[in-house]
């Protein structure tokens, strides 16, 4: 072997690791982003419209659910199918946001700071369950062995799901 096919060989395999490193990193990052967007959220408009948001998840799916009207969204291509019921799925949480942050007053509710960080983690990860389970986004973007184990298995779905509101009920108070 020469000094050329040995580095050859090594750019390869330092190539191949970066890349493996790199999907396992950025579907971690999508969990990343999820959190901070709603960590975020809960910090500047404050703690209780996260307890609207996360309620506003769990309303939003029921009414997607029963939704009549699913055979006129598009089916193909996949990420126009995809766009479309997850652009149903935020209308729909968006109304019941607006009317549950009327509903849920900020002066009766109390959530810490090591409360909001387990509810935006909770609250990231039920959207990343409903992106696997609910939406086609299996179609468009292929997530890493890792997240798959996570998310994939239909009997992890149901904790998933029911993980923020176990968190809303010790939590907040």
């Amino acid at each position: 072997m020469t000094a050329t096919e040995g580095l050859a060989q090594v750019n390869t395999l330092a190539t191949n690791y970066a890349f493996t490193a790199w999907n396992s990193a950025s579907d971690f990052l999508i969990i990343i982003v999820l959190f901070t967007a709603l960590f975020l959220f809960a910090w500047y408009i404050g703690r209780a419209t996260l307890v609207s948001v996360l309620m506003a998840f769990y309303a939003g799916y029921a009414v997607y659910a029963a939704f009549p009207y699913m055979s006129y969204l598009p089916t193909a291509p996949a990420l126009t199918a995809l766009l479309a019921q997850v652009g149903l799925y935020a209308g729909l949480t968006l109304v019941f946001y607006i009317i549950l942050r009327r509903v849920v007053v900020s002066d009766f509710l109390y959530v810490g700071i090591f409360g909001t960080i387990i509810l935006s983690l909770l609250g990231a990860t039920f959207l990343i369950a409903l992106a696997y389970h609910v939406f086609p986004v299996t179609e468009v973007y292929r997530f890493t062995p890792a997240i798959d184990l996570l998310f994939a298995a239909k009997q992890y779905f149901f904790w998933w799901f029911t993980a923020p509101a176990i968190g809303l009920f010790f939590l907040a108070r």
